[in-house]
């Protein structure tokens, strides 16, 4: 985790750093991220940023489509797990199946995917408070966690996590509407 947050934190100022003084500011494409990398990979640019994103796409397709997968196979008491074969979990394979095929379908459809990311961070960060605010109800619960329930320290910290991104989900609802 600290790896690949490191790397994220590099790839954020990079682009910053390089894309921000040439007066790119609003990203949209792909491309306009690539353009990053000139400074540093010259004409070999676009081919590392693609060499990159399919490395990336290689190991976040599958995680993110199995998450889906666990998700809604825990929701609806499916039979689910990469341990399963495939006659015994039909649905589950089928979620990773289908969210793949729609996956491929925007691609191809053109959808902008940067628009799509932005998008998602948006509401993972609005759905984030009142899913942790759970999280520490289920965590406080004697009858769910028994003995195991959370200390003063972890409910004062996750208290804290939920009031800084309420505050957060907060802002930027109200930018939406005084811009």
């Amino acid at each position: 985790m600290l790896f690949s947050n490191l790397i994220m934190y590099f790839i954020i100022l990079t682009a910053g750093a390089t894309l921000h003084p040439a007066g790119v500011t609003n990203v949209q494409t792909a491309e306009q991220a690539a353009t990053a990398l000139r400074p540093v990979a010259g004409d070999a640019a676009a081919l590392l940023f693609t060499i990159g994103l399919v490395g990336t796409g290689m190991l976040g397709v599958p995680v993110l489509a199995g998450s889906a997968a666990y998700a809604i196979a825990e929701a609806a008491a499916w039979r689910a797990g990469m341990d399963e074969r495939v006659h015994n979990a039909r649905q589950f394979y089928g979620v990773i199946a289908v969210a793949m095929i729609v996956g491929m379908m925007l691609n191809f459809a053109h959808v902008n995917a940067i628009k799509l990311l932005i998008g998602s961070a948006v509401i993972n960060g609005l759905l984030a408070p009142p899913l942790i605010a759970i999280v520490l109800v289920v965590c406080n619960n004697d009858k769910i966690m028994g003995t195991h329930r959370n200390r003063r320290t972890l409910n004062i910290l996750g208290g804290l996590g939920v009031g800084m991104m309420t505050i957060a989900a907060v802002a930027l609802v109200v930018s939406w509407f005084s811009s």
